[in-house]
């Protein structure tokens, strides 16, 4: 445990890659690409942002990945009041395409076709899920951070992956009417679920933003770092294929700053997340 310590404490602090950014729109496709400055063969994401964000609020997420070793394409469409989740998922893809089949930066940097994955936070997590179900054989991880409720919902496509994934809520968030976080892991036989210690599900989203104004969390630090250590972790393993973090896929391991699911625990109604929030 005194080394996994060690290694989630390294893996909250930058790594050791200069960063560079680039724009997608060079390819067709609004968003931006983060990289190490060089690297060949790397491992790649494509990340989905929440409602009402975009890339730019969370420009330390994806430095951080690009600081470690990992690509980190993030497409800035869908930003509306009525976002489509399926969209959102089709430019997943679209972005993967572009940060696996282009050579990145002045030519020494490249994505290995074998080492792509998905991510997302929100409702960009739930447009993760759809994205992978998309392309079953290509991917080798996804990744879903705090997932909330989407039309169509995204158990239908999780019930269908075999990919390894690894699900992220909060201790108080399965109780939220917006969270999907416990039926997406029921639904997603292949996934680990972790509940992050004292996290804030929307603290992911850096800077202020919108919906601050009506009341809705905003940037939660203790929630970032705890999220950049387990994700990176994850990722250098599954994607990178890194035996060093072999730990922070295994679902019998217990990692710091999480709390451990109750095995036992039932689902939670509609009427109880109603109860719930009117307390």
């Amino acid at each position: 445990m005194a080394r996994i310590r060690k290694l989630v404490a390294a893996l909250s602090r930058r790594g050791p890659h200069k960063v560079l950014r680039g724009d997608l729109a060079f390819a067709g496709l609004p968003g931006v690409v983060y990289t190490p400055e060089a690297g060949l063969n790397l491992p790649g994401v494509a990340f989905g942002h929440d409602w009402l964000s975009g890339s730019a609020r969370y420009s330390g997420l994806l430095e951080h990945l690009a600081s470690w070793g990992i690509v980190a394409g993030a497409p800035d469409t869908e930003r509306g009041l009525a976002p489509s989740v399926l969209t959102l998922a089709s430019d997943l893809g679209t972005a993967l395409d572009i940060v696996a089949g282009v050579r990145l930066g002045p030519g020494k940097i490249s994505v290995h076709h074998a080492k792509l994955g998905v991510i997302g936070h929100g409702f960009g997590a739930s447009a993760a899920v759809f994205a992978a179900a998309g392309m079953p054989s290509r991917l080798a991880a996804a990744v879903s951070m705090f997932p909330a409720v989407t039309s169509p919902p995204a158990e239908q496509p999780a019930a269908t992956l075999k990919v390894p994934g690894l699900i992220l809520t909060a201790s108080g968030d399965p109780k939220t009417l917006n969270s999907n976080a416990l039926a997406l892991a029921r639904a997603w036989q292949t996934a680990t679920l972790r509940i992050v210690s004292k996290a804030q599900p929307g603290g992911l989203v850096e800077g202020r933003r919108l919906t601050q104004a009506i009341g809705l969390p905003g940037p939660h630090r203790r929630t970032q770092r705890s999220v950049r250590a387990l994700v990176t972790g994850y990722l250098l393993y599954t994607l990178g294929g890194d035996k060093t973090y072999r730990e922070f896929a295994d679902p019998d391991v217990h990692l710091p700053k999480t709390d451990r699911p109750d095995p036992e625990a039932e689902p939670i109604a509609l009427e109880d997340k109603i109860v719930a929030l009117l307390k």
